[in-house]
């Protein structure tokens, strides 16, 4: 078994991918559109391609809102700089709806973003090697 992606559906297509390539430093592996099924898929990862860890966004057209529901939790990015990573996200104009620090009973350090549709993505400071 290998993990491939998850698939978040999105309200505004471009503003999605803006958010995951230039706020999170992800790259646009593939796009492919379905008229006939009327949605169009993204594939973005650090990766180079769709065999490595992704997150596929779904636009379906016409759809311009969703219920994110009470199941999904979060997607985890670690970052070497999360302070650095927080303040980009902010000046960028999106949300940081945990600031950087210590998570409850523990030490390492986290805080929370979410994208355009409300996702929410913890950021974990990783020590590089």
């Amino acid at each position: 078994m290998k993990y491939l992606h998850t698939m978040l559906r999105v309200n505004n297509l471009e503003e999605s991918v803006r958010f995951y390539t230039e706020a999170l430093g992800m790259k646009e592996i593939s796009r492919s559109d379905y008229p006939e099924g009327q949605f169009t898929l993204v594939f973005l990862s650090y990766g180079t391609s769709k065999q490595d860890p992704c997150i596929e966004l779904t636009y379906n057209y016409g759809k311009d809102s969703y219920e994110i529901g009470t199941a999904f939790g979060h997607i985890a990015l670690g970052t070497g700089d999360i302070f650095e990573t927080c303040d980009k996200v902010k000046n960028m104009g999106y949300k940081v709806s945990r600031e950087p620090g210590p998570m409850k009973h523990g030490t390492t350090v986290i805080a929370f973003i979410e994208d355009p549709n409300g996702y929410k993505i913890e950021l974990i400071e990783t020590v590089s090697p």
